[in-house]
């Protein structure tokens, strides 16, 4: 690659764990260099700033927060007057710290086959986060593969994000603030009680405001793929020491493109596509592209570039909304976006739906929703992927309304 980039990064699933803010070096395609901790340089899976972010003079910070957090609410880069209370206190909705795990045929006993569940790999290790757990506890402090990581979900905003949660050579562990900006979550490590916004990984208030989390792949994929890709994959269990009912949705009718967002006081959205629209979002500081399960859904793969970075999207059906009706596994079906890098040895693939199939035109391989060439002359290569992250529009056009939104 001539650049590596914000969003659309292109790693494999591993990565170190060194952040900064400033702008990431020129590496190769499909490779990621190891920089020491101690180098003045950027980690190549970091994002870059895309906001302008500088620390904003002292305000008067959030209704109770001075009681609730030990935060430096003299350092911040949002105005206060943007967060608003989600109705639950500090930890009201409460994050998984100590994670149990499944074997596949130990969660079939009651996942649905098309239920959402939130996959990542790290050297090796696959698991599946379902987001009827994901819905009630907002994010699961984990280590997958040796790689501490936060597997992140905003219901809000339909974000399923995952951080490396190695920063500045301290493991971080988060927690819910009880509020939301932008109707998204905001959240906070209990190492410095910084705030986080989850949408973009920004450090929004105290010791950390103005860093970045580094981005790590997760998709939202249907359990029945990730059951049948995975058979030795680890599922997170449904023994996290809180009573919930599992499997239902409290956000009935929530994704419905008819209805408003909840508690959403933000800039006015563009008008390009209904706030509630789901899209596939990527970006680099130069360019945002929004991507409609409309058109996905109608398309099923598409060749495009960002930044001038060549990139595939695919769609496959199966996948039921989590945020639809009262038992997610009843929910509509709204299928799954992901994104990969179209360099494949340094050479630029071009794919196509062909017979209910995904097929590179170069070779006729056939590759999986996972990337992984599954019949033909690169069976057993795999695509590297790129960081994507499925939005409401409204909540993405919040922090980049400079959206391209794709048409075909």
């Amino acid at each position: 690659m001539n650049k590596l980039l914000w969003l659309l990064v292109f790693i494999p699933l591993s990565a170190c764990t060194v952040s900064r803010t400033t702008p990431p070096p020129t590496v190769k395609a499909e490779t990621t260099p190891v920089l020491s901790p101690a180098e003045n340089t950027a980690s190549p899976t970091a994002p870059v700033d895309l906001f302008g972010t500088k620390l904003l003079p002292p305000e008067e910070p959030p209704a109770f927060a001075v009681q609730e957090f030990r935060t430096d609410f003299t350092r911040h880069t949002v105005h206060y007057s943007e967060i608003l209370s989600g109705g639950v206190p500090k930890d009201g909705i409460p994050a998984i710290n100590e994670p149990k795990f499944l074997t596949i045929a130990q969660a079939d006993q009651w996942l649905k086959p098309n239920e959402p569940v939130v996959w990542v790999s790290a050297n090796d290790e696959n698991r599946a986060y379902p987001l009827q757990i994901l819905t009630w506890h907002e994010i699961v402090n984990d280590t997958i593969g040796g790689l501490p990581l936060a597997v992140t979900f905003c219901p809000l905003c339909n974000t399923a994000i995952a951080f490396e949660r190695t920063l500045d050579h301290r493991i971080l562990d988060f927690g819910t603030t009880g509020r939301l900006r932008f109707s998204n979550l905001i959240m906070y490590d209990r190492q410095t009680e910084s705030w986080w916004q989850q949408a973009s990984g920004e450090g929004i208030a105290g010791h950390y405001a103005g860093q970045y989390l580094i981005y790590y792949p997760a998709t939202i994929v249907a359990w029945q793929d990730f059951r049948e890709r995975f058979p030795d994959g680890k599922v997170l269990s449904r023994e996290t020491g809180y009573n919930r009912p599992y499997g239902r949705n409290p956000y009935i009718g929530y994704d419905d493109i008819n209805n408003p967002p909840f508690l959403y006081d933000g800039p006015p959205t563009p008008q390009t596509l209904p706030p509630k629209a789901r899209v596939l979002a990527i970006a680099t500081p130069n360019e945002a592209v929004a991507y409609p399960y409309e058109v996905l859904s109608q398309v099923r793969v598409i060749n495009d570039q960002v930044d001038g970075q060549p990139i595939l999207i695919l769609w496959q059906k199966g996948v039921a909304s989590a945020l639809d009706t009262s038992i997610i596994s009843e929910g509509n079906d709204v299928g799954s976006a992901v994104a990969y890098s179209r360099l494949l040895d340094n050479r630029m693939l071009t794919f196509e739906w062909s017979n209910e199939q995904v097929r590179d035109v170069e070779t006729g391989t056939i590759w999986d929703i996972f990337g992984n060439a599954v019949s033909g002359p690169l069976v057993g290569r795999k695509l590297t992927p790129a960081i994507a992250i499925n939005h409401l529009w409204f909540s993405w056009a919040a922090f980049r309304p400079d959206t391209r939104v794709y048409t075909p």
